[in-house]
């Protein structure tokens, strides 16, 4: 709530000097203008009256000219900001994400009628005994039942509820690669939507407006689904939509997923997670092509926007303890996060995820860097309006996404990989969502690197 304070302060000082000084220009020019000043005075950590006293003599333009080659040298200096996303600010008290220092529990279990008798149902109830029981005919029916617009207020609540459902179609989909990047072939096994956890970055704040997480009943169907979805040395895994294990103690989904798997033995499958709730696979008889799957940030990066999850150093114990279990592991630097003293907390986290295992243990490794669709700004903005992501410079990059200037981007990705060859010059590394000259730039080379 402090932060959501300052930051509203702030905003209005810069709104009421913008309507003082510049009230004669045209509501988006005026926009414009309260944004760079706003974003200028928050990453330099200025009082915003610093700066009116700054702005150069002239018109708009000049003006404008001076706050963006301020706001975005690196971009300015690549003739990156011919096209800038500079959106109204909104900031709502109502919208702000507020961490709960308690054990995840959901207030409501809505359970389709077809899921009553299932097994998750079951597990579910064992699990929540105090949370309200409600069957429905089916998700799909209740939300047109319930249909209302759906807030960042109702998605901060999401974990109060769950839904137990009866999957019927999006079993497999190919990974939707951005436009024009290189793809890497991977391919989603649908299973649940929504997490638990609550990352200042993640797609998912835009992209559901579903007031609960979802989770499938009907695990047999998807195993019958994939004979005819199957293709011969697929790399395929959950997480893209939730995290693979943040509940798997409840679900057990892992158990079923590892046995089933045992008949193709030429299929990766990876569950993906911030978590260590990795019991059932310690105990599982797997037949080694599952591989396990965590995102690495240095820890600064997780106490300011990983909320609820564990620790780099409670994350790295699960590795060591998966690797022990005769697991691949793959490594996913992604989203890497920009900020002053970037270099030496990542090499930090390299370091000690090699004195923890052998690059052997590595399945594959992917480093990719902050990006995200213009309109997840304002969400970012709004539910974490004291956040640090969004005060580097994000310019529209090669897929009209918002990302680091090219120049940035090639820094990262030349650093993190002259780190990890000091490991092994035969790491299976790959850029995730980057187009072909990045990977050209940087010396690596798209191909089947898989093992």
């Amino acid at each position: 709530m402090q932060s959501f304070k300052k930051e509203l302060q702030r905003l209005n000082r810069i709104v009421s000097f913008i309507e003082k000084d510049f009230g004669y220009l045209g509501i988006n020019k005026k926009q414009e203008l309260t944004r760079l000043i706003f974003e200028i005075s928050k990453k330099e950590m200025l009082p915003p009256e610093r700066l009116f006293g700054k702005l150069p003599p002239g018109n708009f333009d000049t003006i404008k000219r001076y706050l963006v080659r301020r706001r975005y040298p690196s971009a300015s200096i690549g003739n990156e900001i011919t096209n800038l996303y500079l959106p109204k600010i909104k900031l709502d008290e109502k919208a702000v994400f507020h961490i709960e220092n308690k054990p995840f529990y959901p207030k409501e279990i809505f359970i389709e009628h077809l899921a009553m008798d299932s097994v998750i149902t079951q597990r579910f109830k064992n699990a929540f005994p105090e949370g309200r029981i409600k069957e429905i005919s089916s998700l799909k029916e209740y939300l047109k039942n319930n249909k209302r617009t759906f807030t960042l207020e109702d998605y901060n609540k999401r974990r109060d509820t769950i839904f137990i459902v009866n999957e019927k179609y999006d079993f497999f989909k190919k990974c939707p690669c951005t436009k024009n990047a290189i793809g890497c072939g991977y391919h989603i096994f649908n299973l649940s939507f929504g997490c638990i956890f609550d990352c200042t970055y993640c797609y998912l704040q835009r992209y559901t407006d579903t007031p609960g997480l979802i989770f499938p009943a009907n695990l047999k169907d998807f195993f019958e689904r994939f004979h005819s979805y199957k293709k011969p040395r697929m790399r395929l895994g959950t997480g893209e939509f939730s995290d693979s294990l943040m509940l798997d103690n409840i679900t057990e989904y892992s158990l079923e997923i590892i046995d089933f798997f045992k008949k193709y033995p030429d299929i990766r499958f990876e569950f993906k997670t911030k978590s260590t709730n990795i019991e059932n696979l310690l105990k599982a008889n797997h037949a080694g092509n599952i591989v396990v799957a965590w995102t690495f940030n240095p820890q600064r990066i997780i106490d300011e926007n990983e909320f609820y999850t564990p620790t780099l150093i409670e994350r790295l114990e699960a590795v060591k303890k998966c690797v022990r279990a005769g697991y691949k592991v793959s490594c996913h630097f992604d989203p890497v996060i920009y900020f002053k003293g970037w270099q030496k907390e990542y090499k930090n986290v390299i370091e000690m995820l090699f004195d923890t295992i052998r690059p052997s243990d590595i399945a594959w490794l992917s480093i990719g860097t902050l990006r995200f669709n213009p309109e997840l700004k304002q969400v970012i903005e709004t539910r974490f309006p004291g956040n640090k992501i969004l005060d580097e410079e994000l310019v529209y990059g090669f897929d009209n996404k918002l990302r680091y200037p090219r120049n940035i981007r090639i820094e990262i990705y030349s650093f993190i990989l002259k780190i990890l060859k000091r490991y092994s010059k035969n790491l299976p590394v790959y850029l995730c969502m980057e187009d072909l000259t990045m990977w050209r730039d940087i010396g690596l080379k798209p191909g089947n690197i898989f093992r």
